[in-house]
């Protein structure tokens, strides 16, 4: 299964056309809409290298993309993304259960040795570590017949005043980010609580622990929690804002 899908009749999938699937995929459940800015922007390339390659993808079946109308997944590119984010998933998850690599750096070690994962390493590793459900930074691992779990989720930032909430994952592709949620205390399974909404696109004054911290709005859409929060004594008592429609903002495809 594995050779049917790395290549496409006698043309292989190369290494960069499974990165650019692999964002194509996060970024549909992120974003909806997927550009060639936001592919560049995620890759650090240049727009007109993006829109090479998409043509390059598109002959082989791999993606649609129609100018000023955004880019998709198709069901052969869907399935090599979900492999190469399953081989991804599951060697962060080694690299912290066996060799206590640093939390911050998981992804990136990851995006090197994902490519030459074989099948025969990937079933060992998936056993190895009593079959993982989810890596590190709470993403979901695809399972082997190609499915993924979805759980419903909101942002950190959708949080109202008064709600405690679970981290259930956070975004991963920026080093220094991770950091610094690890200095904060915020990985996944954590509880946390929001205690207020600053005006004007304020940040986040949130506890986490004993410990309370003020939380900007670009890093709390980095952070995705559970979708039924519970309210804290300071909510049921009127002494917070009043929570938002949870329809509004709840996501069901927190599995990116």
């Amino acid at each position: 299964m594995r050779q049917q899908r790395r290549s496409v009749g006698r043309t292989a999938i190369t290494q960069a056309m499974e990165d650019y699937l692999k964002v194509i995929f996060a970024l549909e459940r992120e974003e909806g809409r997927v550009t060639t800015q936001s592919i560049a922007a995620r890759l650090g390339v240049q727009s007109p290298s993006v829109t090479n390659m998409l043509k390059r993808m598109a002959a082989l079946q791999l993606v649609e993309h129609q100018p000023y109308r955004g880019v998709r997944l198709t069901e052969r590119g869907r399935d090599v993304a979900l492999e190469v984010i399953r081989h991804h998933r599951l060697l962060e998850s080694f690299l912290a259960e066996v060799l206590q690599y640093p939390w911050e750096a998981l992804h990136e070690e990851a995006d090197r040795l994902e490519h030459g994962l074989s099948e025969e390493l990937e079933s060992w590793i998936d056993a190895r570590l009593g079959y993982p459900t989810a890596d590190p930074h709470g993403h979901p691992i695809p399972r082997s017949d190609g499915s993924l779990p979805e759980r419903p989720c909101v942002r950190l930032e959708d949080v109202a005043p008064g709600e405690a909430v679970e981290v259930l994952h956070v975004a991963d592709h920026d080093r220094d980010q991770l950091r610094y949620l690890a200095e904060l205390g915020i990985r996944p399974g954590i509880r946390v609580e929001v205690l207020e909404r600053l005006p004007f696109e304020g940040p986040l004054r949130i506890r986490v622990g004993e410990r309370e911290h003020y939380v900007g709005r670009m890093l709390s859409r980095s952070v995705f929690v559970s979708a039924n929060p519970r309210r804290t004594e300071a909510a049921e008592t009127g002494e917070e804002a009043v929570r938002a429609d949870p329809m509004d903002r709840t996501r069901s495809d927190c599995g990116h």
